[in-house]
């Protein structure tokens, strides 16, 4: 597991969050979407270091 990499993961979750909240302020469509898509781009690497995890976890288990 990286932290680093599930740290910036979670930093582009938390920027995209708060950049879907300024475009609904603002009632602007176009950064709501960035967000949204910043979030769905934390979601992939989250997923892609789960994977990577059970990958290592399954190397060191002795079949």
């Amino acid at each position: 597991m990286s932290l680093e990499e599930r740290a910036k993961a979670t930093a582009k979750n938390i920027e995209g969050k708060a950049q879907e909240l300024g475009g609904k302020i603002t009632g602007d469509v176009g950064e709501q979407a960035k967000g949204k898509a910043k979030q769905g781009e934390a979601s992939v690497r989250h997923a892609a270091e789960d994977v990577k995890d059970e990958l290592k976890e399954d190397k060191q288990r002795d079949y």
